[in-house]
């Protein structure tokens, strides 16, 4: 017998023994766990839909190295970060990080929070030249597709009850 018609003697798992080809998957995968009413931010562009953002995000006075779980108002944290609601959305930073919001039931004011605080956790409060989160901005001109980060040297004063009485008085008397 010469060497090319010996049998072979060791089995080679990848080729030998198997039925069906290593490309082909087993099973089905789970589709996705999309709620009605959440879109595809790019599904909206062609649609032409303009978005709003949540006000809310601008009242936040939210330092963007604290959890996002700091917050006094936890309320406004479960809302959609705008509307209609989006599965995902990349926050533009100005010095050009960019950050992706996700939430396939709809991307809320945490979510947000969430992504941007991941990024600056490990920062230092002096790191920051502008460490407080001042809202966001969809400017559907220069991109549809993301949202631009405001941020702001202090953080305005949360408005008392006293000053908003302060404030009808005086929008009464006017």
């Amino acid at each position: 017998m010469s060497a090319d018609t010996a049998p072979l003697t060791k089995v080679d798992s990848a080729v030998s023994g198997t039925s069906e080809s290593p490309t082909e998957k087993k099973g089905h995968r789970r589709s996705s766990s999309s709620v009605t009413g959440v879109f595809n931010i790019n599904d909206l562009e062609k649609e032409g839909k303009d978005i709003s953002i949540a006000p809310e995000t601008q009242k936040l006075n939210w330092k963007l190295n604290t959890s996002p779980g700091t917050l006094d108002d936890k309320e406004v944290l479960k809302k959609y970060l705008c509307t209609p609601p989006l599965k995902k959305i990349d926050l533009h930073f100005p010095l050009g990080l960019e950050v992706t919001a996700r939430n396939m039931k709809g991307v809320t004011i945490k979510d947000a929070l969430d992504a941007i605080y991941k990024q600056y956790k490990k920062k230092q409060d002096d790191e920051l030249e502008n460490p407080i989160l001042a809202g966001f901005e969809w400017d559907k001109e220069e991109c549809y597709t993301r949202f631009v980060v405001h941020m702001k040297k202090e953080a305005s004063a949360p408005m008392s009850k006293k000053d908003k009485k302060d404030k009808k008085k005086s929008g009464e008397e006017a």
